[in-house]
Parts: structure tokens; C-alpha cells; sequence
């Protein structure tokens, strides 16, 4: 039953004699003697949530009127709850959500209660795209092929989620091949706005990606969260947050002639991560802003997370109406999307001085200028004119200051691989267009094909070497790219469709010819990749390619023309064309109006309905997979799908008992910029690995390991590979004789002082009784919000991270699962306490009156009988957060509340 609360509720005109009804913000503004005008675009979306879905409960009147009288300034200590329209999931971080219900619902049976109880509330759609590989690439039947390996590879999977699909009646899959999750989800799931008993509400989301900010673009509030807050989201909690700062980025002038929407992105990027936005709202506005077309917007929304923010929000206005029309959607729906938001105030992009926020940053576009990011992270921007020197340079600085530790020397050395190829440092050996940020942008792809074209009829091509793909993330790219007559040129440089899905940037780039892995790890040669997404963390794209670098889709081909990144292709040749003829970047680089006047293929209306109308056509692989029926899973044997162990002695009431830590030891001691991808990898698996020779014993061929991600599944294979990742350094390993970093997932374990695997040690210590730690430096956890970084830390049997900040979603992850995130004070910090990971380690300050953001102690005991009391921050924000820790994680404490419902 609609509510009326301040009389809320009120008519508004969709067109013709049309009507709807809507929760009136400016109402809601009048009655409590506030101008929400003045509120950032983003919070007002927040509050029309909070507004409409106050029951008293859960959603009361003094949130309304908290949120209301948010503050740009103000300290952030109240807690909103925001109930979401929708969850959006990709299939790596889906499957094991799925597995996490299933599980439920095994309970749910087991206790006698109806399994139907554990039912997604709100519509959620897993788009499959993360599990293919560049397997086959430069050849014909390159798609074809990968698809019909990746069903092989991932039968047992894709087995579960049609299970899954007959068992909860608003779960929904799309199938594989259709593109990657966050473009799907901006083509054809995004809705504008929704309506349930004639009440119509915006379109908001959360998605178990951190990518789901891609949305943004749109002028929809959504962001990522990991697949244990996703599940809660789903079984009807709110998602909790503290209410954000929000920082205002007003864009002004314009790109200049041959800056690419990529650049910027890259440009804001680092702007952004300099500015700590970890943790709070970004939107965009001004002059600049409306003039960016929505692929622009989509695209820097996306990189919210390297930039750190929670979301990087543009608000709705005439260019987001003309993206609705141009994919689709139909006139019925547009009309109410735009006329809602007209109603709301909330259409157009606001200027300079109308909105009041926690700070306001300023970039004139004219600035912006051609850039890559690497090697290793993407906030480390480089000018196109630098990145010779850069990586001349990083090559012998010392791994602590992002560099390679060798010999300046060895930079010109060449080795021959078995092959007869000459392989040497700098060398491009992986070249990819690929994943979300940018496929989805027509200005980037289309001006990678004329650049291409323009190549081609030079004489230039790339080394047959070079691992190149094109993976788009909608079948709608390659439409548009044959309509434009590129394609043809993009695959005469090996630049054909090989996927659509998200491939290299998740590390599914598919393995390099043995013998250049060989040549590689003989030689400690530093290889390259080149490509166009969103990540190059250490050891993601390839376990053996050291130096990783995000660029436009342009720049990737004109990289994999050069073939290396010691070539400046501001000064040098990019390579030879006919008769020997010196080719430069500017005499194949495309003009803005080239681009311009290909654009039209882009948006055209039928080619994106035609498309988006096969999505529930079963395609002859996809049909061939047969799922079980039935309410309740039963789990048959299988290295892929495992009942998960996170409800084992599961009892209706928790226990009350939260007792301090005594006598921990420290499992890992890491530095600054620890990612996701070093503590729960997504790519291949080391037959060497704890988790590649528990694969072996179980019968699985080195050959069918597939990669961590595929296998999120099954914790047997998942917590073996926590801390695994090859690139990883734990500061317990004493340094070589040259003083480099060991690498790969090690530790000491104590008091015994053997040298062993990060898993091995950590069940000694399980199989002892004696609790374990973790300690960190600066932005522990940045990248993918992958839930099993947190479930795998739990597993392992770690009771606290202690670490100097923390990335957002992976903090609220560590609290699902009930480990203590807690932060070091001040300059305190594992240098400057003198932690080696020999100590043992008391944790006080921890009661059943557990109180959010409290001072908690860290009582460090030495070897030499030396005691050090250390005050730290409990890192438990909110007090939903810690209901949640006092039920050992949040998927008991939803599964308590469903069962006595």
C-alpha cells in the first residue's frame, strides 16, 4: 500500500491523457522547509528511494529527514538505507551468489521451513560474459571457436545457472555471447524509470562489479558491491551506507583535435585518485559535461573505481534521451523517463554555483592530451610523449617505487624464443581491445578502424607474434564497424572479433606459445600488453607479462603496429609501409570529423532492438545445456559448484559472545596498493599452487584448470588460492641477495619458522586453534569488488585486517564476513612499529557492546619479551555492520531474518 507521507504523492503528466504517480521531491522539500534544489543530483535520487520505500521500519521518517538535510560538510555518521530497483551480475561473481541462495535454501529445507522463502525481491539479471578466452585469435573461425570451448569449459556452470533460472522466479540470464555485462546493462537493461501500482521511480541498481558504475553515464545511481551485500540487497535488507560527501567535478571547454574519450577518462583518473575520493559520490556538471556525448559519460563512469569513487553519477538530460532513443528503448518508455524527470527538477546538467557540494573540482577538457596508463596500475597516467622514458626508467628503478629491478642493460638485450622470434624488454606481446570502458564507446572503436584502414593501405601490419583480439562488448559494435567498412582492416591486422565478453582486462587473454613463456621466465624478460580496459594490477592479464598498459583502441593498434613500448610514436616511425616508406602516428592517426561522419552507424534504433530481441532465443550451444529442477539444488560432484561451508552449524539465534583476540599470528605482511587480484587471483592457476594440485588429486587435467574466476564456485579450489596470486609479496619472506622482493603467495609460519604456502601455514594455524591476521599498507584491496577476497580470508581462518586505508567495497566485504577491518592511526603503520610477522598479537576492545568506528587495541608482543600497545580504528561503520559482525556475517543474518518471517 502507497504511503502519503508530507503528502507526498503526487500526479504527474506523461503525455497525452497519460498519467502516473510519483514520490514529489519538491514537495517532500516544501513540507520540511528545505531547498532540495540545492542537493546534489545524485542524493536527491537517494532520498526519492528512501522517501517511497519508508515503512516505519527498516525505512523510517528520520532517515527521510536525515538524508533531507544532508550537508555538504557535515560530519558523515548517519546511516542510509537505500533500497535498490534492481541487482545486475556477471557470471564470475553470479555463480557463487547463486551458490551462496542455494545454500540457503538447503537450510531452509533442512529446518523444515518452505525453500521458497529465499526469493530474490527484486528483479536480478546475471549476463554471462566473463568466462571466455582468447583461445583462437587471427584466424576465421576465431569466435566460433572460443564459444564452443568456452561451453566445454564451463558446462557445469552454465548447468547451475539454468538450474537457477527455473528455481527463482526473478532471476533471469543472459546468455553468453552477447557482450559484456555493463554494456547490455546500459543498451537494453536499463529501464529509465520503473513503475509498480502506477508509481513510477527511477532506475537504480547494484551490481557485483565494481564496474556497475558504467550505468552512471545514464543518470543512474548504482554502484558496486560485493556478492555478499548483493545477496542482501536481493532477500529485501536495504544496502546501508553512511551518508557520503560528494564531490562536484565541473568540466569546462572542450577535447582538443585527436584526444580520445579514453584520455580523458585516464586524465580524470588520476585526477581523482590525487583528490581521495575513496568512498564518496562524484558527479559531474557544467558547460563541459553536457557537451560530452553518453558513450563519453558511460565511459568515465565506469573507471569510478580506479578513481576510487563510489560513483562517478552524470545527471539525466537531453543527451541521455537521445542515447534511449538511439538503442531502442520505446516511445512509451522514454516518454515517462523523461517526463519523470522533469517532474522530480532533476533533467538537465546544472551549472556552475546551482548545486551546493563538499568540494568542487575543476578540468578544462582543452588540457587533455593523449595518454596511456602502467604498468601497473591505472591512476598511473602517462603522456603519450613519455612512455618511452617511463619505461625506460621504471625498468631498473627498484620494485618499491613501481619499477622492474634490472640491469639498465638488459633493456636492449634480444633473446631467441624456440620459435625464431626475437624477444626483448618493452616488447608488445598482447594487444587487446577489449572490456567495458571503452567497447562500448563508437568514437574510440570506429577511430581504431580508420586508423586501421588507414594503416593497411601504408603497408603496414602487425608481427604475426602478437596476441591481438578484438573482443566488443555488444554484437551492436560489429554491426556498426561493417556497416562503416572498417572491420575488414581491423582483421587484416589481426584485429578480429574474437569474444564478446569481458577477456584480457579479467585476465582470460588466453596463454602465450610455451616457448615464449619459456624464453620469458629464462630471461626475466619485461613483455607487454597493450590494451583497452580498465585493469592492469600485477599479474592480471598475463601471469608472465610484466608491464601492462591501458590505451584507446587506436593507440593499441598503433602499439601493436610498433611492436614495442620503447618506440615514441610522438617522434619515431611507427613502422615501415610500402617501398620501405617511414610511417608516423600523425599520418594514420583519424580526424574527429572522420569519426563524426561514421557515427550515424552507430545508433541505429532497428540494429539495437533486432539485437536485444535474441536474448531470450535460446542459441544451439546455449540449449544444448541441460539444468537440473527443483526448489531445492543437490549439489552432484563437481570441481565447480560446491555447497558452500558459510552456514555450517548454522542456529537460529548468534552467539552474543565477541571475545578479544588472544595469541594471533600474522599470516601475510603486505605494503601499499594490495588488490583484490593479489589476494583472490582471476586467471590461470599454477599446477604448482595449492589450488592446481588439489585440482590434479581430484582428476582434473592440467589442461581443463580453466581459471580461478571460472571456479568461484567451489571454495575447495578458491580458498587454496587466497593470496596466490604469483606477483604477491608477503614482507615475512626475507628479501633475495640482491634485495628484491620474493614473490608469489608465501609465508613463514611461526613459532616453527618454516617456509611454506600462505594456505599450508594457515591450516597449521587452523588445525592449532590459533587465530590469524593480516596486516596492510595504504588502499588495501583496491579493484574488482570480488566477495571472495573476503570469503577466502575467512576461510583461511583470519580473524582481523589491520592495515593503513582500505578500498570501499572490500572493507564492507571483510565486515560480511565477519572479519574485523581495522585501520592504523595516524603515521602508525607496519614500517613504524617495527612488524615483522614474528610477533604474536593480542586484539582488545572487543565486546558484545560493540559500537561502530570505536577504538579498538593492538597489543603487539615481541620475541625479545618487548610489549607495544597500539590504539586502532575499528573500521565496522555502521550499526547495521555491526549486527552483522555479531552474527558472524551478513548471509546468516539475512537468512535469521527470512526463516522466523
Amino acid at each position: 500500500m502507497a504511503h502519503n507521507l508530507h503528502k507526498t504523492l503526487k500526479e504527474f503528466d506523461i503525455g497525452g491523457k497519460k498519467k502516473g504517480q510519483f514520490y514529489s521531491l519538491p514537495q517532500l522539500g516544501k513540507a520540511l522547509g528545505v531547498d532540495v534544489s540545492r542537493l546534489p543530483v545524485s542524493i536527491r535520487i537517494v532520498l526519492e528511494s528512501v522517501l517511497r520505500n519508508c515503512d516505519g521500519k527498516k525505512v523510517t521518517e528520520e532517515h527521510v529527514k536525515q538524508l533531507a538535510n544532508w550537508k555538504p560538510t557535515a560530519n558523515r555518521v548517519d546511516e542510509i538505507p537505500f533500497v535498490v530497483a534492481r541487482v545486475v551480475l556477471q557470471d564470475f561473481t553470479g555463480v557463487p551468489l547463486l551458490a551462496d541462495l542455494a545454500a540457503m535454501r538447503n537450510v531452509a529445507d533442512r529446518m523444515g521451513k518452505n525453500p521458497k522463502r529465499i526469493e530474490p525481491l527484486v528483479p536480478v539479471d546475471l549476463v554471462v560474459d566473463h568466462s571466455v578466452q582468447i583461445d583462437h585469435f587471427r584466424e576465421k573461425k576465431a569466435l566460433d571457436l572460443n564459444m564452443k570451448i568456452e561451453f566445454q569449459r564451463n558446462n557445469e556452470r552454465y548447468q547451475f545457472m539454468k538450474w537457477g533460472m527455473q528455481a527463482f522466479d526473478t532471476f533471469g540470464v543472459v546468455q553468453p555471447g552477447f557482450g559484456i555485462v555493463h554494456q547490455v546493462n546500459l543498451e537494453y537493461l536499463a529501464r529509465g524509470v520503473h513503475k509498480k501500482n502506477n508509481v513510477y521511480y527511477p532506475d537504480t541498481l547494484v551490481g557485483t562489479d565494481s564496474h556497475t558504475t558504467m550505468i552512471n553515464g545514464i543518470g543512474v545511481v548504482g554502484w558496486g558491491v560485493g556478492g555478499i551485500e548483493a545477496e542482501a540487497g536481493m532477500l529485501g535488507q536495504p544496502v546501508y551506507f553512511l551518508t557520503p560527501d560528494v564531490v562536484g567535478v565541473e568540466l569546462k571547454g572542450r577535447l582538443r583535435e585527436g584526444v580520445t574519450a579514453t584520455d580523458l577518462v585516464l586524465t580524470i583518473t588520476e585526477m581523482l585518485r590525487r583528490e581521495k575520493v575513496v568512498g564518496k559520490f562524484v558527479e559531474f556538471f557544467g558547460e563541459g559535461t553536457a557537451s560530452l556525448a553518453l558513450p563519453d559519460r558511460a565511459t568515465i563512469g565506469n573507471m569510478a573505481p580506479e578513481y576510487g569513487a563510489t560513483m562517478g553519477f552524470f545527471p539525466v538530460d537531453e543527451k541521455t534521451i537521445e542515447y534511449f532513443e538511439g538503442t531502442g528503448r520505446t516511445k512509451a518508455e522514454i516518454a515517462a523517463f523523461e517526463a519523470y524527470f522533469k517532474a522530480q527538477k532533476l533533467f538537465g546538467i546544472p551549472k556552475a554555483g546551482q548545486i551546493d557540494y563538499t568540494k568542487v573540482v575543476t578540468l578544462d577538457l582543452g588540457t587533455v592530451a593523449p595518454s596511456l596508463a602502467g604498468p601497473k596500475r591505472p591512476q598511473d597516467r602517462i603522456e603519450i610523449t613519455n612512455v618511452k622514458q617511463t619505461f625506460t626508467d621504471l625498468f631498473s628503478k627498484p620494485v618499491a617505487e613501481n619499477g622492474f629491478n634490472k640491469n639498465p642493460a638488459d633493456l636492449a638485450q634480444a633473446y631467441t624464443a624456440a620459435n625464431g622470434v626475437d624477444l626483448k624488454s618493452g616488447d608488445v606481446l598482447i594487444a587487446a581491445i577489449t572490456s567495458c570502458t571503452n567497447t562500448s564507446n563508437p568514437s574510440v572503436l570506429l577511430a581504431a578502424g580508420l586508423l586501421a584502414k588507414k594503416a593497411v593501405e601504408a603497408g603496414l601490419k602487425v608481427a604475426p607474434h602478437i596476441k591481438t583480439s578484438l573482443a566488443p562488448g555488444s554484437r551492436v559494435v560489429t554491426k556498426y564497424l561493417e556497416a562503416a567498412g572498417l572491420l575488414p582492416y581491423l582483421e587484416k591486422l589481426g584485429f578480429g572479433v574474437t569474444a564478446y565478453g569481458c577477456t584480457t582486462c579479467i585476465g582470460n587473454a588466453g596463454d602465450l606459445l610455451p616457448e615464449f613463456n619459456e624464453a620469458i621466465t629464462k630471461n626475466d624478460i619485461v613483455a607487454a600488453a597493450v590494451l583497452s580496459g580498465n585493469r592492469n594490477f600485477e599479474a592480471r592479464i598475463h601471469p608472465n607479462i610484466r608491464a601492462n598498459f591501458l590505451a584507446s583502441p587506436p593507440l593499441v593498434v598503433a602499439y601493436a603496429i610498433a611492436g614495442n613500448v620503447t618506440r615514441d610514436l610522438m617522434t619515431e616511425p611507427v613502422g615501415k609501409g610500402k617501398g620501405g616508406k617511414d610511417i608516423y602516428l600523425g599520418d594514420i592517426w583519424p580526424t574527429s570529423e572522420e569519426v563524426h561522419k561514421l557515427l550515424k552507424f552507430a545508433m541505429n534504433a532497428k540494429t539495437f532492438k533486432a539485437n536485444y530481441e535474441e536474448v531470450k532465443k535460446p542459441s544451439p550451444l546455449w540449449a544444448k545445456i541441460k539444468g537440473s529442477n527443483g526448489q531445492v539444488y543437490d549439489w552432484p560432484s563437481s570441481t565447480y559448484i560446491a555447497e558452500p561451508p558459510f552456514f555450517e552449524g548454522f542456529e537460529m539465534e548468534p552467539s552474543d559472545d565477541i571475545a578479544p583476540i588472544k595469541g594471533a599470528r600474522a599470516l601475510g605482511v603486505f605494503g601499499d596498493s594490495v588488490t583484490t587480484d593479489h589476494i583472490s587471483p582471476a586467471g590461470s592457476i599454477k599446477e604448482t599452487s595449492p589450488a592446481g594440485k588439489w585440482l590434479l588429486e581430484n582428476g582434473v587435467l592440467k589442461a581443463d584448470f580453466n581459471s580461478y574466476g571460472s571456479r568461484r564456485g567451489n571454495h575447495e579450489v578458491m580458498m587454496r588460492g587466497t593470496f596466490a596470486n604469483v606477483r604477491i609479496k608477503n614482507l615475512m619472506i626475507p628479501p633475495t641477495a640482491d634485495g628484491s622482493r620474493v614473490e608469489g603467495g608465501l609465508t613463514i609460519h611461526q613459532p616453527s619458522g618454516e617456509q611454506m604456502s600462505i594456505y599450508d601455514a594457515a591450516m597449521k594455524y587452523v588445525g592449532s586453534d590459533t587465530p590469524t591476521v593480516i596486516f596492510g599498507g595504504e588502499e588495501y584491496g583496491t579493484g574488482s569488488s570480488r566477495d571472495w577476497a573476503a570469503k577466502g580470508t575467512q576461510l583461511l581462518g583470519v580473524k582481523a585486517v589491520v592495515a593503513r586505508s582500505f578500498e570501499r567495497i572490500h572493507r564492507s566485504n571483510l565486515v560480511g564476513m565477519g572479519v574485523l577491518p581495522l585501520q592504523f592511526k595516524g603515521d602508525d603503520s607496519v614500517d613504524s612499529l617495527g612488524i615483522t610477522g614474528a610477533e604474536t598479537y593480542d586484539i582488545e576492545g572487543l565486546s558484545s557492546d560493540l559500537k561502530p568506528q570505536q577504538d579498538v587495541t593492538l597489543v603487539i608482543h615481541r620475541k625479545n619479551g618487548e610489549t607495544k600497545r597500539v590504539s586502532l580504528l575499528l573500521r565496522i561503520d555502521t550499526p547495521i555492520e555491526v549486527d552483522y559482525y555479531k552474527h558472524g556475517g551478513i548471509l546468516p543474518f539475512v537468512l535469521r531474518q527470512l526463516l522466523v518471517a
